[in-house]
Parts: C-alpha cells; sequence; structure tokens
C-alpha cells in the first residue's frame, strides 16, 4: 500500500458526466452533444499531490472546473468528506472581475474563499509584492495580460493558503524571474498536507512533483498510480486517441 493509499478520501467523484450542448441559433448546424467527462470515478485524498496529463481535450481542465464548483455534473455525484472544505483554481482567465482592480481582486478573491477582508487586507503588500505587478496592481485586471493575470491569481492563492489548490497549465507561463518564485513558493506548498491537483503536459513535471497520477483520455480515466508508470502509458497510447 503506498503512502497515498493510506490517506483518507477528500474528494470522490461517482460515475460522473459533464455535457456541452450547442447553442440553440438560427445558425446552428449541429445537434451533437460533447460529453467532456463520462462515468468517470476518482477519490482525492486528503493531503496527496494528483498529477492528471492528457491531451488537450481530453476533459483535464473541465474537470479541474468541476472539483473547484465552476461546473455543475450532469450525471454523477461530487462528494466531500468534511464540511467547508476551500478549493482555489489557478488557471488562466479565471476568478477574476474585469472592472475591478487586481487589490479589489485579490480581497474579494481572498473573501470569496472564506478569508476574512481584516485577513486580506493585512497581507495585501504581500500579494502586490509577490505578484510584482507594480502599478499595474491599481489598474483594472481588464488591462493586464494573461501572464499577469496568472501572477495575481497565484499571489493571491499563496495567501489564502486554500484545503485544495487545482493548478491548471499555468506554471510556464510569466517572465523567468516570477516563474522560479512560483516554483519555489509551489515547492512549500508540495511538501506542506495541503491536497494539491496539478495539470500539466509535461510528465517531467508531475514525475517530480506528484505521488501519484491520472491519464485522461476522452473524458474518462484509462490510468491510474505511479506517475512514472501513468505517463509511461500516456507517451505509449496517447496517439490512438489521436482525432
Amino acid at each position: 500500500m503506498s503512502d497515498s493509499d493510506k490517506k483518507p478520501t477528500l474528494i470522490t467523484l461517482n460515475s460522473a458526466g459533464l455535457c456541452y450542448r450547442p447553442l440553440r441559433t438560427v445558425f446552428s448546424r449541429t445537434k451533437k452533444e460533447i460529453w467532456a467527462l463520462r462515468g468517470l470515478n476518482l477519490e482525492i485524498k486528503e493531503g496527496e499531490k494528483l498529477g492528471i496529463i492528457g491531451r488537450n481535450g481530453c476533459g483535464k481542465s473541465t474537470l479541474t472546473r468541476v472539483l473547484s464548483g465552476i461546473y455543475g455534473l450532469d450525471e454523477g455525484t461530487m462528494t466531500f468528506s468534511r464540511k467547508g472544505v476551500h478549493v482555489e483554481l489557478l488557471s488562466l482567465g479565471v476568478g477574476f472581475e474585469g472592472n475591478l482592480s487586481g487589490a479589489e481582486n485579490a480581497v474579494l478573491n481572498g473573501m470569496l474563499m472564506g478569508k476574512s477582508r481584516k485577513h486580506m487586507l493585512e497581507r495585501i503588500d504581500k500579494i502586490k509584492e509577490f505578484s510584482g505587478l507594480g502599478d499595474f496592481f491599481d489598474y483594472p485586471v481588464y488591462t493586464y495580460s494573461s501572464g499577469m493575470n496568472l501572477r495575481l491569481g497565484f499571489s493571491v492563492a499563496m495567501e489564502t493558503d486554500p484545503d485544495v489548490l487545482l493548478i491548471d497549465e499555468v506554471l510556464g507561463v510569466g517572465d523567468e524571474m516570477f516563474s522560479k518564485k512560483s516554483e519555489a513558493a509551489l515547492k512549500e506548498k508540495f511538501t506542506s498536507d495541503r491536497t494539491v491537483v496539478m495539470i500539466s503536459h509535461d510528465a517531467g513535471t508531475i514525475i517530480r512533483t506528484c505521488e501519484r497520477a491520472v491519464w485522461l483520455e476522452r473524458g474518462q480515466i484509462l490510468a491510474d498510480g505511479n506517475p512514472v508508470e501513468v505517463t509511461e502509458k500516456y507517451h505509449q497510447g496517447a496517439h490512438l486517441y489521436a482525432i
């Protein structure tokens, strides 16, 4: 039994399914439904570091949005083993109000995560410093580049300290200096008792940082277990599912 197997279950997905349906307009030419997830069964353990690998369009980002509560399921269930679990999603373009400043978004985002306004205001200078946004911290987020958006999101997540941190393909975004800072900050999260779910195309990153990996394909899990073994299966078989 691995260390991950010994940990209590925090999140359970049972026969989970989510369907994308085409909008009904005069220009619609298809009625085809696309199931981003279908019949998915997954247990995420308390404090484990789980890596999810798969091709573009396999359902990885949809899964993180289900876990974060942004999307609801069309089939199946998602349950938490205890109440009040705070989940933070780090993903480009998710979670901020464009007309509010970076500072205002930082406070609001923290409050939505269950932190008090006082808690966030006490940490606002640290968030600004870590983000490296300078004067842009007081400008509306709609003026930000994708990299600046990520800097803000990452900096806020480091101060809200969520129970579950979801990282969706963001580690390669940003300049070299910020990437080094974020890697160092993430190492602390990966060595703490926080639950981390990381999506990445980089098998090396998953092998180095995760204790368990899942290969997701067409909304279903094809392999689950040791990161080295799972990523090898992915590299050997992914071409079979290419569109």
